[in-house]
C-alpha cells in the first residue's frame, strides 16, 4: 500500500483543490468529485453533496457494506459511497493520509477504468507535507481468511509486498501472477495504469441486473472469446492481475493508515480483503502502530 520513505514519515494531504468528473461504472450516471486538502489526523472522508444532512462517510474497513463487484461504505444513517477502490488505490499509491471528497452521487467515477487519472490528477495539484508524523500498521501475527478456493493472508514483514495469483476459464487470461514491493514510488509504473476488465459474454447479465451500466471500452478491458476487444490492447501483460492488486490496495488502505506487511491473494476479490481487515483488528495483539 505504501513504500514507508524514511525521509518523509510525516502525513500528507494535497496543495490544492481537484475537480474531476465522470461516469459511474455501474450506475451510467454523471458524477462529479472535488477532492479539497484536509487538516492533520483527518482521514480520507467522503462527503455527499447531493445530501444535507449525515452525509459524511469515513473510508474505513469498519464501514463496509457491501463487496459485489466493487467497495462500499455506508454512514451509520445508511448513506453509501460505491467503487471506492480505484481512487483509495491511488491515494494509497501516492502516501495522502488526509483528504475530503466531496462526491454528488453514490458512486465514484470509473474513469479510465484504472487509478492513473487519480494520480496524474494529485500529482498535477501538487502534494503537501504536513507537520505531525503518521501512524503505520506493523502486522504482528500471520492473517489469513478463506473462502472455498480463495484466500487471503498477510505476514509480518519488513516491508509492504504483494503477491497475488488469478486464475480465470479463458484462454486470454488464464493463470497470472505478479508479485511486487512499493519501493522508490513504483506504484505509478508498475499498477496505475492497470484497468479493470469483464467478459463479453457477462455483460448482458450484468445490466439486466442492474450493474456495469456505465461500463465500456473506454473504461474497462472487455474480453472477448478469442481476443481483446480493445483497439488498442493491454497496457501491460499481465494487466489483469495487475488491476487485481491495484483493487487489493485500494481496499486494504481502508484500514486508515499504511500498512507493514507482505500480502498474498489468491483469487480473492473486496470481500476477502475486508475479511481480512475485520480478522485482523478483532484482536490488538495481531498488530502494533509505530511512527
Amino acid at each position: 500500500m505504501i513504500d514507508i520513505n524514511p525521509n518523509n514519515s510525516n502525513q500528507q494531504t494535497i496543495k490544492n483543490e481537484i475537480l474531476l468528473a465522470g461516469i459511474g461504472l455501474h450506475s451510467g450516471k454523471q458524477v462529479e468529485l472535488q477532492l479539497k486538502p484536509a487538516e492533520i489526523d483527518n482521514g480520507i472522508k467522503f462527503i455527499r453533496t447531493d445530501k444535507i444532512k449525515d452525509n459524511v462517510i469515513n473510508a474505513v474497513w469498519s464501514n463496509v457494506t457491501e463487496t459485489v463487484l466493487s467497495t462500499t461504505i455506508s454512514n451509520k444513517g445508511g448513506l453509501k459511497i460505491s467503487t471506492i477502490e480505484h481512487l483509495m488505490s491511488a491515494l494509497s499509491g501516492l502516501h495522502i493520509d488526509n483528504l475530503n471528497i466531496y462526491i454528488n452521487a453514490p458512486e465514484v467515477p470509473i474513469m479510465d477504468g484504472s487509478s492513473r487519472p487519480f494520480v496524474d490528477a494529485i500529482e498535477d495539484t501538487g502534494i503537501k507535507i504536513q507537520s505531525k508524523k503518521r501512524k503505520i500498521l506493523n502486522v504482528k501475527k500471520v492473517i489469513e481468511v478463506k473462502n472455498n478456493d480463495s484466500s487471503v493472508k498477510i505476514i509480518p514483514n519488513k516491508q509492504f509486498s504483494i503477491d497475488f495469483e488469478i486464475d480465470f476459464p479463458s484462454q486470454l487470461v488464464s493463470k497470472q501472477s505478479c508479485q511486487l514491493q512499493l519501493i522508490n514510488g513504483n506504484y505509478k509504473a508498475d499498477i496505475a495504469a492497470a484497468r479493470t476488465f469483464g467478459f463479453e459474454k457477462d455483460v448482458e447479465h450484468l445490466r439486466s441486473n442492474g450493474l456495469a451500466l456505465g461500463g465500456s471500452l473506454d473504461n474497462a478491458v472487455v474480453v472477448g472469446e478469442r481476443k481483446i476487444l480493445n483497439k488498442d490492447g493491454l497496457r501491460y501483460n499481465d494487466e489483469f492481475v495487475r488491476h487485481k492488486i491495484l483493487d487489493s490496495i485500494g481496499d486494504l488502505y481502508l484500514a486508515g493508515s499504511p500498512i507493514i506487511g507482505y500480502f498474498y491473494g489468491n483469487k480473492s476479490g473486496h470481500y476477502l480483503n475486508n475479511q481480512l481487515l475485520r480478522k485482523l483488528f478483532s484482536d490488538e495483539s495481531n498488530y502494533e502502530y509505530i511512527v
